[in-house]
């Protein structure tokens, strides 16, 4: 049967510790599910103890981690391991409560991308740990529920639950520690894809030792924190900027804008005015005449004509 629920356990030389932190999984989680333990060398010491774990339940998975050593590669490898539409990433050391495992997942199934276990929204708590890691996390996960509005007031929190297919879709780019549960919050938000939180409490670890780096992994958990904070992106959007490539202005749906051309000015080129020679007209004595004589006629007014008048004529009385 098709689980429904994958569980991912990064592990690195657990040893017997692992035996309570699956037992407690194994009887918490009550949806249909698999245990992926994922180790990085077949020598790793959880290795013996999660094979018995697996001939006793067939639930539990042991599988070695071929995509490199470290937490981040560990969990890439078992979310691509996984076989349920949901994957939830647990930590080996018990300081999560496996009973919030189906509640995460059903988030998933109503929809969000990402569900996160918060130790600091109302009803969280963190007892135990480091004080500056404590400090650093919750100032952290609340500059980014307020400002980036992340959807979680705990994004560095690693408990959390995944659709498998949007982080198959994303990529997970994290190569060295538990900062992976910070990038995909952080694109999940690019994308403007729904993110929920549940209220946990988180307990210190109890037995081993805990391989947290805060001076190596830090560099990586900014570069995650700074990109939370941007404009909506598209999932093309998103791997051209993963991959460092240059990404247009325009935001999802919006054609993008093309800069403005530069107006050459143009060259206006002088016209030489040629001068025209005007030709003298030769004005015919008859034509004159005949305008003289419309002269006469316009000037004795309109619907008459008046003759002109004979020459005097000179008149010779007697012998003169």
């Amino acid at each position: 049967m098709k689980p429904k629920v994958s569980v991912v356990i990064p592990v690195y030389n657990e040893g017997e510790s692992i035996v309570p932190c699956l037992q407690r999984i194994l009887a918490a989680v009550m949806s249909t599910s698999e245990v992926l333990v994922v180790y990085d060398m077949p020598e790793d010491t959880t290795v013996p103890y999660a094979e018995q774990a697996a001939r006793t339940d067939r639930r539990v998975r042991p599988v070695l981690n071929t995509y490199g050593r470290g937490p981040a590669n560990a969990i890439r490898f078992g979310i691509d391991a996984a076989r349920a539409p949901v994957t939830v990433v647990t930590m080996a050391d018990g300081s999560d409560d496996p009973r919030q495992i189906d509640e995460l997942a059903r988030l998933v199934e109503r929809g969000v991308v990402v569900a996160a276990a918060s130790r600091y929204m109302p009803g969280g708590q963190q007892v135990g740990g480091p004080r500056l890691k404590g400090l650093m996390s919750r100032a952290a996960g609340r500059s980014l529920h307020t400002l980036a509005r992340v959807g979680t007031r705990d994004a560095t929190n690693s408990f959390k639950a995944y659709s498998t297919e949007f982080v198959r879709s994303v990529g997970i780019e994290s190569r060295t520690g538990f900062e992976i549960g910070l990038e995909l919050t952080a694109k999940a938000t690019r994308l403007r894809l729904p993110v929920a939180e549940i209220p946990t409490i988180w307990l210190d670890r109890q037995l081993g030792e805990s391989h947290f780096d805060v001076a190596r992994w830090l560099p990586s958990y900014l570069r995650w924190y700074r990109f939370a904070f941007g404009r909506r992106l598209t999932e093309e959007q998103l791997a051209k900027r993963c991959r460092g490539e240059d990404v247009p202005p325009a935001d999802a749906g919006e054609p993008a804008v093309a800069p403005a051309q530069a107006v050459q000015p143009q060259t206006v080129q002088p016209q030489t005015v040629q001068p025209q020679t005007v030709q003298p007209q030769t004005v015919q004595p008859q034509a004159v005449r005949a305008q003289g004589a419309q002269i006469q006629n316009v000037s004795a007014g309109p619907g008459r004509s008046e003759p002109a008048k004979p020459a005097p004529r000179r008149v010779t009385i007697g012998g003169e």
